[in-house]
């Protein structure tokens, strides 16, 4: 069995992307790692180059006219979903604020072993922490994804969906999946105030014009993490990987959990999905 490795990633040293640490964390159980690297206003490039010989770079450059729905990020990751090797039967899709930890690796590998050669399996799903603030909290409204596909099959009719969120093949169906007993972790949240606000500024133009992001984005020098409905304490440990950056950590966010927001719709979703299992809301993917 081949497994193929893919991300993308532009200016990752400018706004803290933890890109370094998601590719370590797959490359373990992966042949090769296809790397996007966008033409960047920092040293991407050679942050990249630097981590393993397993890693394969495609250079890109980012349509910055593509400014609705973040689309501009799913053609980015279907630049490197074509670049992997063609005799790769599964690839593995990490973001770049993105990383498994490492006792998910075992369970990852066996059910692309298991499902190989069952070709109706076209993904393999994964559950999601979202950490904010700091590493210490996760958020626990249902403002955040619970699950999503990061392993597709590699067949040229997948491709990536919206805002590079998921997946989907051929006429816009969704892809029939298993789900996996592993967490993706994604710390998008967690960064340096000041690399977090310079994000946000220049993010958000890829789902709006000048216009929207001069009347909705702030202008500030670190960005205000108190602006938040719900989170939880994360009690575990993190990846491997992440020790260095956690070491790093120079900044402090608490948040009181007695101030945490829902509404009464909100509580009773959260009440069917935690105590029955059971998830309200349109999904991307069909389990089977």
């Amino acid at each position: 069995m081949k497994v193929s490795g893919f991300t993308f990633i532009k200016n990752a040293i400018l706004y803290d992307y933890p890109i370094v640490e998601a590719i370590r964390s797959i490359l373990p159980i992966c042949d090769e790692v296809v790397v996007a690297v966008g033409k960047s206003e920092d040293d991407t490039r050679n942050l990249i180059a630097q981590i393993d010989p397993k890693v394969r770079i495609i250079d890109t450059v980012w349509d910055e006219s593509l400014r609705e729905g973040g689309r501009v990020l799913a053609v980015e990751t279907d630049k490197a979903f074509q670049a992997v090797s063609a005799d790769s039967d599964w690839a593995f899709y990490i973001q770049g604020d993105e990383v498994i930890h490492e006792k998910y690796l075992d369970e990852v590998y066996q059910n692309m072993d298991k499902w190989k050669d069952h070709p109706k399996v076209e993904g393999l799903l994964f559950n999601y922490l979202h950490f904010y603030g700091s590493y210490d909290y996760v958020g626990s409204s249902l403002k955040w994804y619970s699950h999503e596909i990061r392993v597709v099959r590699n067949n040229e009719s997948i491709y990536s969906f919206r805002d590079a969120q998921g997946f989907k093949i051929g006429n816009n169906r969704r892809l029939r999946v298993k789900p996996l007993d592993a967490y993706m972790y994604h710390y998008g949240w967690v960064k340096d105030p000041r690399a977090m606000q310079r994000k946000q500024e220049n993010f958000q133009k890829h789902w709006h014009d000048d216009q929207w992001i001069d009347q909705n984005v702030v202008k500030a020098s670190e960005y205000d993490y108190s602006n938040i409905d719900a989170l939880k304490p994360f009690e575990s440990s993190h990846p491997s990987v992440m020790k260095e950056r956690l070491k790093r950590m120079n900044w402090q966010f608490d948040f009181d959990m007695s101030k945490n927001k829902s509404t009464p719709k909100e509580k009773m979703k959260l009440f069917i999905k935690n105590k029955l299992g059971i998830e309200t809301g349109y999904k991307n993917y069909r389990v089977i």
